[in-house]
């Protein structure tokens, strides 16, 4: 497959990759997209009196001096020299009484452990930075659970005051006939304290804590007033540094509620099983497009709802699809991360932007037969142009065993019809009974039925992805289960021992950290570029379609460039099948065609990891190549390219490369800055009702697809820093420059198209 690469068969074990290996170990394979993004802000280590920074030149300038020495002997190999477990044991033991030995102690340690003293000075070094950090993070877990519950209280009293109501005026009252000028004051006094104790956790967290008057919704700092359009729709507060649940804290269910609530899981359950194995007149399969449809009508004869929930009106569209499929997980894994919040957002990161588990009302057997939890979940498609969908419900899992048949049943149902306290979403989603049926096969494998069941309200949504949210394919069965399939395969390469990689890849540690480390950017990209999270984001009026929209992010936390973070995303109806445009997107060959994604740098494959049985689903490290005698700083590519029936993602973030070096020694990745850039390819059928209809090169085209570009650009280090008109007017080009430098790319590339009748074969 990889005819110009060969493994690096020297860099076994657990060694460390050189940035000498990093550097001269190219091979070629068509996997590639690249936009020019300004380099990472440096990852500064924190100085300890002093000695810790200057611990770090001398390293730095032994190193640089070790390279020298290697380039001119390359036939020279360089050594590594490890500690043994006898002497960490024994430095270990000195540390526990002696932090800080001094000259004379550290002295008498190399003599007896054989080491140089400058050898045992870094140990120390290092030990005493790596206490201090696990120090901190501690503190950290315990300063951030204390102000979230600190917010969660300032919200739910801010709502009960919101609510109260003067008899007489119908105004705010004054309780207790206290004058404005007191209350003033007292609020003036409240306000200086709560500046003060927030100035003391910041202290600790090492990040600023809003105050009350950031908790207020702020506009969008863009300057903007010249630009009348905005969203038709009301939007959601701004995106804090750390977006808070929506308050819904009342929201628990009581014991006579829990009794109720193990009764509706039972009906539902049985719903689900029937909807998965019945076939007409319950589901009805449409002979023009070959989906099935199900059948309302029959579906309100054969299920009564115990509850008295709200008759369907013309404000609902009804959603109802289903499908099956084997995926390469065995059934308790899979039932594992449907009960856990965060696996489940990890096994569909492009459709569960946010999810919790808000009250466990039945643990059940081993936490998974029998558990009962009460769950809120924001569902996005990628664009901000599609609103998100947001819903509490309970969520029941159950073995169950049906003509000699063992399955696991996973089923989603509502919660708004025994509860009045439960706080409305806009769009208004009521998730029916919903979920799966997962069977376990020979091998590992699983069967997996799903059906997807909900009622939304009926409100507008941009042309662009009307028939793509409409037609069911945005959030329907099909979609859920295309990207679990392709995610087990990604999970089962990520567990593999046996899989050969390719290239700079020393130790199966590595490989995992670098797989950690590109799920992490895919799923940033993913809550970047929608519409979850309450983000604000503004039309530009110079987009000839209006599908362009900008927002700002201010990011203060680890694992994002720290400043003002600037996003842009345009989506672009493309006449040409969505693995058309993946393989032009993913492939190095095609570079020339796309100058404003190359920017003149040639890039060389590195490492790759295969992720599934797709060619195009792997991860690449790619180093970007500069001229000889430039003064660039060289950074590497990290990208990820995935695809499968629902859509297509290529995904990447520039590195430098002591960041590649630290995953790759087995240290954690989670620090690691990362920006995510990339494209979101989905497919599409043209409507035969009128104005979809498209040519090209003179043939009538019956497919296509829909290309989202998702920009992310660092415009400050400041985070209080304010975006000016020019900087948005240059991300505008840039998104334009780059759709239509794709759209020529492949006019040139797929002419055959339409005489292959559809195949993708090109001439």
């Amino acid at each position: 497959m990889y005819g110009d690469c060969e493994a690096i068969s020297s860099m076994g074990g657990n060694m460390v990759v050189s940035s000498e290996t990093l550097f001269t170990s190219t091979f070629q394979n068509p996997n590639f997209t690249y936009l020019p993004l300004e380099p990472l802000p440096p990852m500064i280590p924190k100085e300890e009196n002093g000695s810790l920074l200057r611990g770090k030149e001398e390293m730095k300038s032994g190193s640089e001096s070790e390279l020298l020495e290697t380039t001119k002997q390359p036939l020279k190999k360089k050594r590594y020299h490890r500690h043994t477990a006898h002497q960490i044991q024994e430095l270990e033991a000195v540390f526990k009484e002696c932090p800080h030995p001094d000259d004379k102690q550290r002295m008498k340690l190399s003599q007896e452990l054989g080491l140089k003293p400058r050898q045992v000075k870094f140990w120390f070094q290092n030990r005493r930075t790596q206490m201090k950090a696990q120090q901190d993070r501690s503190e950290n877990v315990i300063l951030r659970a204390e102000n979230e519950s600190l917010k969660s209280e300032f919200y739910r009293l801010q709502a009960e005051l919101s609510k109260l109501v003067c008899p007489n005026c119908g105004g705010p009252p004054v309780p207790g006939g206290v004058s404005f000028d007191e209350l003033r004051i007292e609020n003036a006094r409240l306000g200086e304290e709560l500046e003060r104790v927030c100035a003391i956790a910041s202290r600790y967290i090492g990040r600023p804590i809003q105050t009350m008057g950031a908790l207020m919704p702020p506009s969008l700092e863009l300057d903007m007033n010249i630009y009348p359009r905005q969203f038709l729709e009301p939007m959601p507060p701004t995106l804090s540094e750390t977006p808070s649940y929506p308050d819904n804290n009342n929201l628990i269910l009581m014991e006579e509620e829990k009794t109720i609530a193990m009764e509706l899981a039972m009906s539902a359950t049985d719903e689900l099983a029937k909807m998965c194995r019945t076939n007409e007149p319950l589901w009805v399969r449409n002979n023009e497009t070959g989906k099935e449809v199900l059948n309302l009508d029959e579906h309100s004869r054969m299920f009564h709802w115990p509850l008295n929930l709200k008759q369907r009106s013309s404000e609902f569209r009804t959603e109802a699809s289903r499908d099956s499929s084997v995926v390469i997980m065995n059934s308790i894994t899979l039932v594992d991360a449907f009960v856990d919040a965060n696996k489940w957002m990890e096994l569909f990161p492009s459709i569960v932007a946010r999810a919790k588990c808000v009250q466990v009302i039945s643990q059940g057997v081993s936490g998974t037969n029998g558990c009962l939890q009460l769950m809120y979940a924001e569902l996005h498609v990628l664009s901000p142009l599609v609103p998100t969908r947001e819903a509490y419900f309970l969520r029941y899992c159950q073995q169950q065993n049906v003509e000699d048949e063992t399955y696991w049943a996973i089923v989603d149902f509502p919660l708004d019809g025994f509860h009045n306290s439960l706080q409305t979403s806009f769009p208004l989603y009521k998730r029916r009974p919903s979920g799966c049926l997962i069977q376990d096969m020979p091998n590992g494998y699983s069967r997996v039925t799903w059906v997807e069941h909900a009622e939304i309200e009926e409100k507008p949504i941009h042309q662009i992805f009307s028939h793509f949210v409409h037609s069911g394919m945005a959030f329907g069965a099909n979609r859920w289960l295309a990207v679990l399939e392709r995610q087990c395969e990604r999970i089962a390469s990520l567990m593999a021992t046996n899989i050969p990689d390719i290239g700079v890849i020393p130790s199966p540690e590595a490989r995992k950290n670098l797989m950690r480390l590109s799920q992490r950017m895919i799923r940033t990209f993913c809550v970047n570029i929608s519409s979850c999270s309450g983000q604000v984001w503004t039309a530009v009026p110079d987009s000839s379609d209006d599908t362009v929209r900008i927002t700002t992010r201010k990011v203060s936390e680890a694992g994002q460039p720290n400043g003002l973070i600037l996003c842009a995303v345009s989506t672009t109806w493309l006449p040409y099948p969505h693995h058309h445009v993946f393989d032009l997107l993913r492939d190095e060959r095609r570079r020339a065609q796309l100058e404003v994604l190359s920017n003149g740098n040639a890039l060389h494959e590195v490492a790759h990891i295969a992720n599934g049985s797709h060619p195009g689903n792997c991860i690449s490290l790619l180093r970007i190549n500069v001229a000889s005698n430039s003064s660039q700083h060289v950074d590497l590519m990290l990208q990820e390219s995935c695809t499968d029936k629902s859509g297509s993602l290529v995904v990447y973030s520039t590195v430098d490369v002591d960041s590649v070096q630290l995953a790759m020694s087995g240290e954690d990745p989670s620090c690691i800055p990362l920006l995510p850039l990339g494209f979101f390819i989905t497919p599409m059928e043209l409507m035969n009702d009128g104005g979809c209809k498209d040519e090209a090169n003179g043939h009538n085209i019956t497919t296509g697809s829909l290309l989202t570009v998702g920009l992310q650009v660092l415009a400050s280090t400041i985070p209080s820093a304010k975006i000016n008109l020019s900087s948005i007017a240059a991300i505008n080009n840039h998104l334009c420059t780059t759709v239509q430098q794709i759209s020529s790319a492949l006019s040139s590339n797929c002419i055959g198209y339409c005489n292959d009748g559809g195949n993708g074969k090109e001439k």
